[in-house]
């Protein structure tokens, strides 16, 4: 596509919520997927992310728009599977693996009950930013400030519990709650980008900016700031790239993302070698 081309492209209300939900997602996932690279909650995402197949069949069943049964769905989703880590004697990655596992032959099974076209339950799979509407914009919107107004308030709890959960219950931190809110957090967060990236995708979402500002800060303030700033921009990096290309959205997005990260770790090794 022409740069004409394209310019003429952002002229349109579509391309422009595109652009802004980019931004507030990559923003958010930058936000929220700080926590979860330093938690090392990135598989905790990824099960709540692949068990959304379930929400998503039951809303194309049941008609309804797939976004309105995919929150409330991974909502109880990550908040059962916590549940179980809780009050189970198993290693928290078996319990995912069995949660991820039976959600998503139950999310399967409800597909094949689908009759006919597809394209609704193939567009929230695999990701189409192009496709967000007003209420995906107000949703994304509200959450974010949600999430920052919480995240920020509670800063020095969040990183005593990101740090040593034990020293943070010393300290008088209500850990059970805090780990309840921000998995609450995480789960309407992945649900809300979804829509964008998809379901294979919305995982390195979350994680590959945060990975990334990691090698490039290893202060909190600036490492959560810098993990924003590549979220944002990487999702407009994206667009930009799927619409000179006509690449599809959600993984043009990612591809940037895993652009960046191998650009500053090579750009990291090549400077530590010199420093030698």
């Amino acid at each position: 596509m022409p740069t004409t081309d394209l310019l003429s492209l952002l002229q349109f209300p579509f391309m422009q919520r595109a652009i802004a939900a980019g931004i507030l997602l990559g923003v958010l996932c930058g936000l929220l997927g700080s926590f979860v690279t330093l938690r090392q909650l990135s598989f905790f995402s990824h099960a709540v992310g692949h068990a959304a197949l379930v929400g998503i069949a039951m809303g194309v069943l049941l008609q309804l728009d797939p976004t309105w049964m995919l929150l409330p769905f991974t909502l109880l989703f990550g908040i059962a599977v916590l549940y179980l880590i809780d009050h189970t004697d198993l290693w928290s990655d078996s319990i995912l693996n069995i949660a991820l596992s039976g959600a998503l032959a139950i999310g399967v099974i409800l597909t094949s009950f689908i009759k006919g076209y597809r394209g609704s339950l193939m567009g929230v799979l695999f990701g189409d930013i192009l496709a967000v509407n007003p209420t995906d914009l107000w949703l994304t919107s509200l959450l974010l400030f949600a999430s920052g107004a919480i995240l920020f308030t509670t800063l020095r709890q969040q990183i005593l519990l990101t740090l040593n959960q034990a020293v943070a219950k010393v300290q008088g931190v209500s850990v059970e709650f805090h780990r309840y809110l921000f998995v609450v957090l995480l789960s309407l967060t992945v649900a809300v980008s979804i829509k964008a990236v998809g379901i294979l995708l919305v995982n390195a979402f979350l994680v590959i900016p945060a990975a990334t500002a990691k090698l490039m800060s290893q202060q909190f303030s600036p490492y959560l700031i810098i993990s924003m700033i590549l979220g944002a921009v990487s999702s407009i990096a994206g667009m930009l790239l799927s619409g000179l290309m006509n690449f599809p959205s959600g993984p043009s997005i990612v591809l940037v993302q895993f652009a960046c990260f191998l650009l500053v770790f090579g750009a990291g090794k090549l400077l530590g070698t010199r420093t030698k």
